[in-house]
């Protein structure tokens, strides 16, 4: 595992998901302080696997090419 390039993608993977989660709240009328709370959390803790499996993906990728050119 390649833990630079997992804080990289979960940074990534985190603004994206609150964001799409903040604006799904926003639209459906779920505008108090406590459901933001509860929606900045929550796409926080989703966005952990999601950039685990993108991690793993992008490993997998770089190795194949390297074992290519050699």
């Amino acid at each position: 595992m390649n833990v630079a390039l997992l804080s990289f993608v979960f940074t990534i993977a985190s603004g994206v998901t609150i964001g799409i989660l903040m604006t799904i709240a926003l639209i459906t009328g779920f505008d108090e302080i406590n459901h933001i709370i509860v929606v900045c959390i929550a796409g926080f803790f989703l966005a952990m696997p999601i950039a685990w499996i993108i991690e793993k993906k992008l490993v997998r990728i770089g190795v194949s090419k390297t074992n290519n050119v050699v």
